[in-house]
Parts: C-alpha cells; structure tokens; sequence
C-alpha cells in the first residue's frame, strides 16, 4: 500500500455557491483567491478516482504533534462489545497541546469502566491516538439529523 495524504478538500465549478449571504468575512475565509471553495471536509483521494472523507478539519486534533481523526477512533471504539455510541474531542492538554477525549455511550445490559475501556483503546489503537480520558454518559447532544453536536461537548 503506498502512503495515502490526507488533506482538505477543495471543490470549484458553477455548481458551488458564491459565498455566504451578507458576511464577507467567512466568504474570504472559505474560498481561495482563485475560487477553490475549502469544504472543510479531510480525505484523500485513491489511485481508482474515488475520495475518502475521513473528518472534518476544525475537528482534528494535534496531539503531541501527531494528527489525530476523531472519526477513526469513534469507529474503533464502536467495534467494543459494550460501547454503543462514542464521540470524540480534543480537549487542552499542557504538555501535548491537545488530548484524545471520548464521550461513550455503554449499551443496555452492558457494564465496562473507564480504566478497562482505555486499557482495551491502548491495545486496539497507536499510542498516541487512543483515549486518556473516557466520560460515560446516558445520551449525547444530536441534532434532528442524528449527527451528534461536539460543540456542546466541548463546553
């Protein structure tokens, strides 16, 4: 497999909008002088044409210099007998800049504790990707569509 970089993703055409209504600003932020539009989508692109969105980029977390996708670690985390749903954030840390912290979601019937689903994220993740911090909680912020609000979570 050769090395696959993944960076923001970038569209243009007449298909995309022209910036938003009555706010220049974020109009000059979201588009690149020669009319790129940064989607704030990360991915990559394969070698067979097709793109791969792995988060979105003001999600990223650096984390003692390496990047972290929340999106693959809730993925991995979801794959845990007892973990129903994760959601997960960086949060300050003093040393690293940023730390891995996931909200979970444990399912009916299901017991595990903090200890023992960070002892199971460090066997099943690279050691700079899997959460320190686990925060259980019975329900996540979602909006009507089902996608969970990380803002809220960040307060």
């Amino acid at each position: 497999m050769s090395f696959v970089e993944i960076g923001e993703i970038e569209v243009r055409g007449p298909h995309v909008f022209a910036g938003y209504w009555n706010r220049p600003e974020a109009t000059a932020e979201a588009f690149e002088p020669d009319g790129w539009f940064k989607t704030g989508d990360l991915g990559w692109y394969s070698h067979d044409g097709y793109y791969t969105i792995t988060g979105r980029a003001r999600e990223l977390i650096i984390s003692g210099g390496y990047n972290v996708y929340p999106r693959e670690i809730e993925e991995v985390l979801m794959t845990h007998p007892a973990v129903s749903l994760a959601a997960v954030i960086g949060v300050p840390h003093e040393r690293h800049g940023e730390e891995v912290k996931a909200f979970v979601i444990v399912k009916n019937g299901a017991t595990i504790t903090e200890a023992e689903l960070v002892a199971w994220s460090k066997q099943n993740m690279a050691d700079y990707k899997y959460p320190r911090l686990i925060e259980f909680r019975t329900e996540l912020p979602m909006t009507a569509t089902g996608k969970v609000l990380k803002s809220e979570l960040r307060s």
